[in-house]
Protein backbone atom coordinates (compact mmCIF):
# COMPACT_ATOMS: atom_id res chain seq x y z
CA UNK A 1 0.00 0.00 0.00
CA UNK A 2 1.59 3.58 -0.88
CA UNK A 3 -0.80 5.84 0.42
CA UNK A 4 -2.77 5.30 3.53
CA UNK A 5 -6.48 3.81 2.88
CA UNK A 6 -9.43 6.05 3.56
CA UNK A 7 -12.70 4.73 5.58
CA UNK A 8 -12.50 0.74 5.13
CA UNK A 9 -16.18 0.80 4.06
CA UNK A 10 -15.15 2.62 0.51
CA UNK A 11 -12.59 0.28 0.55
CA UNK A 12 -15.30 -2.40 0.35
CA UNK A 13 -17.02 -0.43 -1.74
CA UNK A 14 -14.36 -0.09 -4.17
CA UNK A 15 -14.31 -4.00 -3.95
CA UNK A 16 -15.49 -4.70 -7.20
CA UNK A 17 -13.15 -2.37 -9.41
CA UNK A 18 -10.74 -4.94 -8.82
CA UNK A 19 -12.43 -7.47 -11.50
CA UNK A 20 -12.93 -4.90 -14.01
CA UNK A 21 -17.11 -5.10 -13.44
CA UNK A 22 -19.63 -3.49 -11.78
CA UNK A 23 -21.36 -4.74 -8.62
CA UNK A 24 -23.11 -4.60 -5.38
CA UNK A 25 -24.42 -6.35 -2.12
CA UNK A 26 -28.57 -6.82 -1.36
CA UNK A 27 -28.82 -3.12 0.33
CA UNK A 28 -31.47 -5.17 2.33
CA UNK A 29 -29.33 -8.44 3.12
CA UNK A 30 -26.87 -8.68 6.47
CA UNK A 31 -24.22 -11.01 6.29
CA UNK A 32 -24.88 -13.90 8.42
CA UNK A 33 -22.48 -15.94 10.89
CA UNK A 34 -21.43 -18.36 8.06
CA UNK A 35 -20.90 -16.57 5.00
CA UNK A 36 -21.65 -18.21 2.01
CA UNK A 37 -21.55 -18.04 -1.90
CA UNK A 38 -24.43 -16.02 -3.30
CA UNK A 39 -25.24 -19.75 -5.34
CA UNK A 40 -25.99 -22.99 -4.33
CA UNK A 41 -24.24 -25.84 -5.35
CA UNK A 42 -23.46 -29.49 -3.97
CA UNK A 43 -19.67 -30.19 -4.83
CA UNK A 44 -16.75 -27.54 -4.41
CA UNK A 45 -16.68 -25.25 -7.70
CA UNK A 46 -12.67 -25.03 -7.93
CA UNK A 47 -10.94 -27.79 -9.22
CA UNK A 48 -7.49 -29.24 -7.80
CA UNK A 49 -6.14 -28.15 -11.44
CA UNK A 50 -7.56 -24.92 -11.52
CA UNK A 51 -4.67 -22.12 -12.44
CA UNK A 52 -5.86 -20.29 -9.46
CA UNK A 53 -4.53 -22.71 -6.97
CA UNK A 54 -0.87 -22.13 -7.15
CA UNK A 55 -1.37 -18.73 -6.89
CA UNK A 56 -3.12 -19.10 -3.56
CA UNK A 57 -0.76 -21.16 -2.42
CA UNK A 58 2.21 -18.67 -3.44
CA UNK A 59 0.42 -16.01 -2.11
CA UNK A 60 -0.36 -17.31 1.16
CA UNK A 61 3.34 -18.64 1.37
CA UNK A 62 4.78 -15.48 0.86
CA UNK A 63 2.41 -14.24 3.71
CA UNK A 64 3.70 -16.90 6.10
CA UNK A 65 7.50 -16.01 5.39
CA UNK A 66 6.67 -12.22 5.93
CA UNK A 67 4.77 -12.56 9.13
CA UNK A 68 8.00 -14.89 10.35
CA UNK A 69 10.15 -12.13 9.74
CA UNK A 70 8.16 -9.41 11.04
CA UNK A 71 6.85 -11.49 14.30
CA UNK A 72 10.51 -12.46 14.94
CA UNK A 73 11.50 -8.47 14.77
CA UNK A 74 8.25 -7.36 16.78
CA UNK A 75 9.48 -9.71 19.12
CA UNK A 76 12.46 -7.63 20.48
CA UNK A 77 10.12 -4.63 21.44
CA UNK A 78 8.23 -7.03 24.22
CA UNK A 79 8.90 -5.69 27.55
CA UNK A 80 8.88 -9.62 29.10
CA UNK A 81 10.74 -12.67 28.27
CA UNK A 82 7.20 -13.96 28.19
CA UNK A 83 5.99 -11.28 25.19
CA UNK A 84 9.14 -12.52 23.33
CA UNK A 85 8.67 -16.16 23.84
CA UNK A 86 5.09 -15.92 22.99
CA UNK A 87 5.88 -13.63 19.64
CA UNK A 88 9.23 -15.94 18.45
CA UNK A 89 6.33 -18.86 18.66
CA UNK A 90 4.21 -17.46 16.60
CA UNK A 91 7.03 -17.09 14.49
CA UNK A 92 7.81 -20.60 14.64
CA UNK A 93 4.16 -21.78 13.29
CA UNK A 94 4.43 -19.28 10.48
CA UNK A 95 7.54 -21.00 9.19
CA UNK A 96 5.85 -24.49 9.80
CA UNK A 97 3.27 -23.20 7.48
CA UNK A 98 5.49 -21.77 5.14
CA UNK A 99 7.04 -25.27 4.72
CA UNK A 100 3.62 -26.61 4.16
CA UNK A 101 3.13 -24.61 1.06
CA UNK A 102 6.32 -25.19 -0.37
CA UNK A 103 6.00 -28.88 -0.58
CA UNK A 104 2.41 -28.39 -2.28
CA UNK A 105 4.29 -25.87 -4.39
CA UNK A 106 7.02 -28.79 -5.16
CA UNK A 107 4.13 -31.43 -5.55
CA UNK A 108 2.97 -29.58 -8.56
CA UNK A 109 6.24 -29.09 -10.24
CA UNK A 110 6.44 -25.56 -8.60
CA UNK A 111 9.65 -23.72 -7.32
CA UNK A 112 8.05 -21.61 -4.28
CA UNK A 113 10.46 -18.73 -4.67
CA UNK A 114 9.61 -18.25 -8.65
CA UNK A 115 5.42 -18.78 -7.44
CA UNK A 116 5.82 -15.78 -4.73
CA UNK A 117 7.88 -13.27 -6.58
CA UNK A 118 4.53 -11.50 -8.35
CA UNK A 119 3.43 -10.94 -4.48
CA UNK A 120 6.20 -9.55 -2.91
CA UNK A 121 5.24 -6.00 -3.83
CA UNK A 122 2.00 -5.55 -2.63
CA UNK A 123 2.81 -7.89 0.39
CA UNK A 124 5.93 -5.72 1.15
CA UNK A 125 4.01 -2.53 0.69
CA UNK A 126 1.15 -3.38 3.17
CA UNK A 127 4.18 -4.44 5.98
CA UNK A 128 5.74 -0.80 4.95
CA UNK A 129 2.62 0.86 5.80
CA UNK A 130 1.21 -0.84 8.95
CA UNK A 131 4.86 -0.99 10.28
CA UNK A 132 4.26 -0.95 14.25
CA UNK A 133 5.64 1.60 16.30
CA UNK A 134 5.33 0.00 19.86
CA UNK A 135 4.70 -3.08 21.45
CA UNK A 136 1.04 -3.04 22.00
CA UNK A 137 0.67 -2.18 17.73
CA UNK A 138 3.06 -5.05 16.96
CA UNK A 139 0.04 -7.28 19.11
CA UNK A 140 -2.23 -5.89 17.33
CA UNK A 141 -1.07 -6.30 14.15
CA UNK A 142 -0.15 -9.93 14.71
CA UNK A 143 -3.42 -10.92 15.69
CA UNK A 144 -6.30 -8.14 14.23
CA UNK A 145 -4.25 -7.59 10.98
CA UNK A 146 -2.85 -11.40 10.25
CA UNK A 147 -6.48 -12.67 11.10
CA UNK A 148 -7.78 -10.36 8.20
CA UNK A 149 -6.20 -12.36 5.48
CA UNK A 150 -7.16 -15.38 7.47
CA UNK A 151 -10.48 -14.32 6.79
CA UNK A 152 -10.63 -13.96 3.69
CA UNK A 153 -9.33 -17.18 2.74
CA UNK A 154 -11.01 -18.83 4.78
CA UNK A 155 -14.61 -17.67 3.40
CA UNK A 156 -13.25 -19.10 -0.07
CA UNK A 157 -11.72 -22.57 1.47
CA UNK A 158 -15.08 -23.66 1.54
CA UNK A 159 -15.47 -23.87 -2.57
CA UNK A 160 -12.41 -25.53 -3.12
CA UNK A 161 -11.20 -29.62 -3.89
CA UNK A 162 -10.84 -30.88 -0.24
CA UNK A 163 -7.24 -31.43 -0.65
CA UNK A 164 -6.54 -28.01 -1.66
CA UNK A 165 -8.88 -26.43 1.50
CA UNK A 166 -6.90 -28.88 3.38
CA UNK A 167 -3.58 -27.46 3.13
CA UNK A 168 -5.30 -23.84 3.15
CA UNK A 169 -7.26 -24.11 6.40
CA UNK A 170 -3.62 -25.96 8.10
CA UNK A 171 -1.75 -23.11 6.97
CA UNK A 172 -4.97 -20.58 8.33
CA UNK A 173 -4.49 -22.03 11.78
CA UNK A 174 -4.56 -20.37 14.95
CA UNK A 175 -0.79 -20.33 15.83
CA UNK A 176 -2.04 -20.96 20.00
CA UNK A 177 -0.90 -17.46 21.16
CA UNK A 178 -4.35 -15.34 20.88
CA UNK A 179 -5.06 -15.91 24.61
CA UNK A 180 -1.41 -14.36 25.69
CA UNK A 181 -2.29 -10.96 23.13
CA UNK A 182 -5.66 -10.57 23.95
CA UNK A 183 -5.28 -10.47 27.71
CA UNK A 184 -2.66 -8.27 27.02
CA UNK A 185 -4.00 -5.97 24.84
CA UNK A 186 -7.14 -5.68 26.63
CA UNK A 187 -5.85 -4.97 29.89
CA UNK A 188 -3.47 -1.95 28.86
CA UNK A 189 -6.78 -0.79 27.05
CA UNK A 190 -9.28 -0.82 29.83
CA UNK A 191 -6.46 0.87 31.99
CA UNK A 192 -5.97 3.41 29.26
CA UNK A 193 -8.62 5.60 27.34
CA UNK A 194 -5.73 7.57 25.54
CA UNK A 195 -4.17 4.03 24.23
CA UNK A 196 -7.89 2.46 23.62
CA UNK A 197 -8.41 5.06 21.24
CA UNK A 198 -4.91 5.06 19.83
CA UNK A 199 -5.58 1.41 19.09
CA UNK A 200 -8.88 1.56 17.53
CA UNK A 201 -7.13 4.19 15.11
CA UNK A 202 -4.89 1.62 14.13
CA UNK A 203 -6.82 -1.20 13.80
CA UNK A 204 -8.92 0.68 11.23
CA UNK A 205 -6.00 1.45 9.15
CA UNK A 206 -4.79 -2.22 8.92
CA UNK A 207 -8.37 -2.60 7.82
CA UNK A 208 -8.04 -0.24 5.20
CA UNK A 209 -4.59 -1.36 4.05
CA UNK A 210 -5.28 -4.86 3.76
CA UNK A 211 -8.22 -4.75 1.97
CA UNK A 212 -6.45 -2.05 -0.95
CA UNK A 213 -3.70 -4.48 -1.02
CA UNK A 214 -6.35 -7.81 -1.39
CA UNK A 215 -7.76 -5.68 -4.37
CA UNK A 216 -4.38 -4.74 -6.01
CA UNK A 217 -3.19 -8.82 -5.54
CA UNK A 218 -6.60 -9.81 -7.28
CA UNK A 219 -6.01 -6.95 -10.39
CA UNK A 220 -2.96 -8.48 -10.85
CA UNK A 221 -3.46 -11.97 -11.17
CA UNK A 222 -6.05 -13.05 -13.69
CA UNK A 223 -6.37 -16.58 -12.42
CA UNK A 224 -6.81 -15.69 -8.58
CA UNK A 225 -8.95 -13.39 -9.93
CA UNK A 226 -11.00 -16.17 -11.11
CA UNK A 227 -10.73 -18.14 -8.18
CA UNK A 228 -12.07 -15.77 -5.99
CA UNK A 229 -14.96 -15.23 -8.08
CA UNK A 230 -15.73 -18.89 -8.62
CA UNK A 231 -15.76 -19.46 -4.89
CA UNK A 232 -18.12 -16.44 -4.29
CA UNK A 233 -20.69 -17.30 -6.71
CA UNK A 234 -20.38 -14.14 -8.81
CA UNK A 235 -19.84 -10.60 -8.53
CA UNK A 236 -22.24 -9.45 -5.53
CA UNK A 237 -20.78 -12.81 -3.86
CA UNK A 238 -17.30 -10.88 -3.78
CA UNK A 239 -18.59 -7.74 -2.09
CA UNK A 240 -20.59 -10.08 0.49
CA UNK A 241 -17.04 -11.43 1.23
CA UNK A 242 -15.53 -8.18 1.91
CA UNK A 243 -18.29 -7.41 4.08
CA UNK A 244 -17.91 -10.40 6.08
CA UNK A 245 -14.36 -9.19 6.35
CA UNK A 246 -15.18 -6.27 8.33
CA UNK A 247 -17.37 -8.05 10.15
CA UNK A 248 -15.17 -10.27 11.45
CA UNK A 249 -12.43 -7.49 12.18
CA UNK A 250 -14.87 -5.61 14.23
CA UNK A 251 -15.49 -9.08 16.33
CA UNK A 252 -11.67 -9.16 16.75
CA UNK A 253 -11.56 -5.47 18.07
CA UNK A 254 -14.03 -6.23 20.11
CA UNK A 255 -12.65 -9.20 21.87
CA UNK A 256 -9.48 -6.87 22.39
CA UNK A 257 -11.55 -4.05 23.89
CA UNK A 258 -11.28 -2.29 21.05
CA UNK A 259 -14.83 -1.58 20.44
Amino acid sequence: MGAHSSEPSSSVAASTTFVGAEGSADPNGSAQDEWSPSRDRTEPAIAHDHPGVPDLFAVLAYGEISAFYRLAEDARMAPSMEGRVALASMAAAEMSHFETLERALSDRGLDVYAAMAPFERALDEYHASTTPSTWLESLVKAYVGDGIAADFYRQIAHSLDPDVAEIVRDVLAETGHSEFVVHEVSDRVRASSQEKARLMLWGRRLLGEAITQAQFVLAQRESLTDLVISASGDLNGVVALFDRMQEQHAERMSSLGLD
